[in-house]
């Protein structure tokens, strides 16, 4: 699977875990020189509270595209340490 954003590969792994439909990624597979931290959070029932990073490429940001939860319930577990897409990002 690869996360492509701006004609460009921001993460590929083909070791993603689906939940929900989307894909989460090991964060090993991200390049993190296009990624930055943001101070937005989300909170879900049973996955517990997201953080979330902006995707930086060529020069333009898409806020907030990228997700993960740092300490996700148990019933989240297999996401613990991956990050999944959203705002444009294509997942193929």
């Amino acid at each position: 699977m690869k996360a492509i954003w701006n004609d460009t590969v921001i993460a590929e792994s083909d070791d993603t875990v689906v939940v929900e439909g989307n894909h989460y990624f090991p964060e090993a597979a991200l390049d993190m020189s296009l990624f930055s931290a943001s101070d937005t959070t989300s909170v879900c029932p049973w996955k517990g509270t997201a953080h979330y990073y902006n995707v930086d490429v060529g020069g333009q940001t898409n806020a907030d595209a990228a997700w993960y939860y740092p300490e996700p319930k148990d019933a989240a577990a297999e996401i613990r340490g991956r990050v999944a897409f959203w705002k444009g990002v294509r997942v193929e």
